[in-house]
């Protein structure tokens, strides 16, 4: 007959009641069964379990107490070292892909497995990077947007970019050209960050969207001049479309670097007006004629 002390049998009351593991809960209630003097027969016949399993608990039980029903994991054991844990840690919350030459700003598990590899030669599956991740305490959320606390990086690229027209040979140009929706606050995606720490990411403040379209002479500083809309031609008013202009272009061997040219919408006037890329008919005041 199996003897239980006051505390052991609390610990088998609890689990019995308590635990979410029903494999935990049925084998706690073998060993109170037991404890309360039940013989093996009834207890098969009640639990619908054979005697190999009533023995098999009842000896780990005995070798190892309470703790000893919580049964071995089955399979292989875990193959990566708990130092590379150590280091993927780290290279989640202290570095950025761009600093191991990736073009991207965020980790995914993927790029870690991949990284680990390289570096260590260490071959694990994202899954399993992902599960270790979680077991030290990671989530894989979106960071917290927060302001800049100063603007000097800013001015030092800007003067930069000034250096690098100011020594523009005289036989190239620069044209600055772009055609975009325009956001603030840029759009924030997940990353892995320490559970109950979210991350921060700085932004300008509130957000603002505008959308722009256009091109200027970086000599000049002028963008092309408007030109009334040609009848007929919503999409183009210059009588040369720049997809048209384009093609053309490639096939004759030309190049140019305003050959977007410039849009200028008027909302709620019902008016748009487009110039042409240089070398069609719409006005390319302030651009060089195309390198050769």
């Amino acid at each position: 007959m199996l003897s239980l002390t006051t505390k052991q049998r609390d610990e088998l009351l609890s689990l019995y009641r308590k635990d979410p593991d029903p494999e935990l809960r049925f084998r706690a209630h073998i060993i109170l069964l037991l404890g309360e003097g039940h013989p093996w027969d009834t207890i098969e016949a009640m639990l619908f379990c054979s005697s190999r399993t009533v023995d098999r608990w009842l000896k780990r039980f005995q070798d190892e107490g309470v703790a000893g029903l919580t049964g071995r994991k089955r399979g292989r054991p875990f193959r990566l070292w708990q130092g590379w844990l150590t280091i993927l840690v780290y290279w989640v919350t202290c570095k950025f892909p761009s600093d191991f030459g990736f073009l991207r700003s965020r980790w995914s598990c993927a790029v870690l497995a991949l990284l680990l590899r390289e570096r260590h030669g260490v071959a694990v599956s994202r899954e399993t990077v992902r599960r270790m991740l979680h077991q030290r305490n990671l989530v894989y959320r979106r960071p917290r947007p927060v302001s800049p606390p100063n603007e000097e990086e800013r001015r030092v690229r800007l003067a930069e970019l000034r250096e690098l027209l100011e020594k523009l040979p005289a036989h190239e140009t620069a044209v600055f050209q772009d055609e975009v929706e325009v956001n603030t606050n840029p759009e924030i995606g997940r990353m892995w960050m320490l559970k109950g720490r979210q991350a921060t990411v700085q932004t300008p403040g509130t957000n603002k969207k505008r959308h722009l379209a256009g091109s200027m002479h970086w000599r000049t500083g002028s963008p092309p001049a408007p030109r009334s809309p040609t009848p007929g031609r919503k999409s183009c008013t210059t009588g040369r479309c720049p997809n048209r202009w384009r093609r053309s272009s490639k096939r004759n061997g030309r190049t140019s670097p305003g050959a977007r040219g410039a849009g200028i919408s008027g909302r709620g006037s019902g008016r748009s007006w487009k110039s042409g890329p240089p070398g069609s008919r719409g006005d390319n005041r302030g651009f060089p004629p195309p390198l050769s």
